[in-house]
């Protein structure tokens, strides 16, 4: 039985993961300090309420449990806070990375799949945007994922360690059935705000910069759906166990939605016309983020079947209206 260690499995996108590796008879355990997550949104294997920075816990927990893998996910991920206030990016996205990786290095455990993020492109000179781009974060969120990936590359380089980059576009929607979906205390991820204004939840949904060089004026983005995401992390982790070198790799559809249209749908699948208020931009946001995924499609044979924003909006509306946690 392939055992799977998942960091951060009780937040968002873990959480999707832990129920796809679940269903597929992966055993697992994931980690996560609940600053997030939620222990409900685990639907499979254990929970074990733990912080990263807890280097001799989490070297017990790693050594009890043996993985044959590890899907690390727990990280801060709002760009505005990021800049805000970089060090705590820095301390939970990277710092606290490596002590994982430095106690895997330990334990011998030799596979590891990497929460990464388009922000590690900053504002990409061509779109779509291929891996081989050149890494220009613009943000502190970016950055520290950016200073993962070359630890990653040059542990690769000097060990028997091997790993998979998987870099996120924009991930909205949620599990088709229901169970789980985006719970975030403070949500900033577009479609989920205006879903809660559209509940009635905050008073009005602000679009962030309308001058920006794109046909509407507002800033353009890949929507991916959680669950096509959750299964290019099934078909990175086989790969690895299969003996895949490691690699990167763009999570994304290959084709983007400004902010306005994205409001346009969700005002139509909700059926509520919500209060919306322009502004500026908001600080580190790129104009347009769209991903070339040809790669990860010829190599993992990764098939999204999820490529619908109006069916993304409505698996996010249904979480919405019946949400257990």
């Amino acid at each position: 039985m392939v055992r799977v260690l998942v960091t951060g499995g009780a937040g968002y996108i873990g959480s999707h993961v832990v129920k796809l590796l679940g269903q597929k008879g992966y055993t697992v355990l994931t980690v996560d300090n609940l600053s997030t997550g939620h222990k409900e949104a685990v639907l499979y294997g254990n929970l074990t309420v733990l912080d990263l920075s807890d280097r001799e816990k989490l070297k017990e927990v790693v050594s009890s449990f043996k993985p044959d893998a590890v899907i690390h996910f727990a990280a801060s991920i709002e760009v505005a806070e990021s800049v805000k206030n970089p060090l705590k990016y820095y301390r939970n996205n990277t710092a606290n990375t490596l002590n994982l990786l430095e106690v895997l290095k330990e334990e011998e455990i030799n596979n590891f799949i990497f929460s990464s993020t388009a922000a590690v492109y900053g504002i990409p000179e061509l779109i779509p945007v291929k891996e081989v781009s050149p890494l220009q974060p613009i943000n502190p969120y970016g950055r520290s994922k950016m200073f993962v990936e070359h630890i990653l590359q040059d542990m690769s380089e000097a060990y028997d360690f091997k790993y998979v980059s998987l870099r996120y576009f924009n991930v909205a929607g949620a599990d088709p059935e229901g169970q789980i979906g985006q719970s975030y205390k403070n949500a900033t991820h577009l479609i989920t705000r205006a879903l809660k204004v559209a509940k009635g939840e905050y008073d009005k949904l602000f679009i962030y910069g309308t001058d920006y060089p794109t046909p509407d004026g507002t800033a353009i983005r890949d929507y991916i759906h959680v669950v096509d995401l959750a299964e290019a992390h099934i078909l990175a982790l086989e790969y690895l166990l299969q003996g895949g070198k490691s690699d990167v790799f763009n999570c994304g559809y290959g084709h983007g939605y400004s902010v306005r249209e994205v409001v346009k749908a969700v005002k139509k699948v909700t059926g509520i016309d919500f209060p919306v208020e322009e502004t500026g931009r908001r600080e580190g946001d790129p104009p347009i983020l769209v991903a070339n995924s040809s790669k990860i499609k010829s190599k993992l044979r990764w098939k999204p079947v999820y490529d619908n924003l109006e069916f993304i909006i409505k698996t996010a509306w249904n979480w919405e209206l019946n949400r257990r946690f």
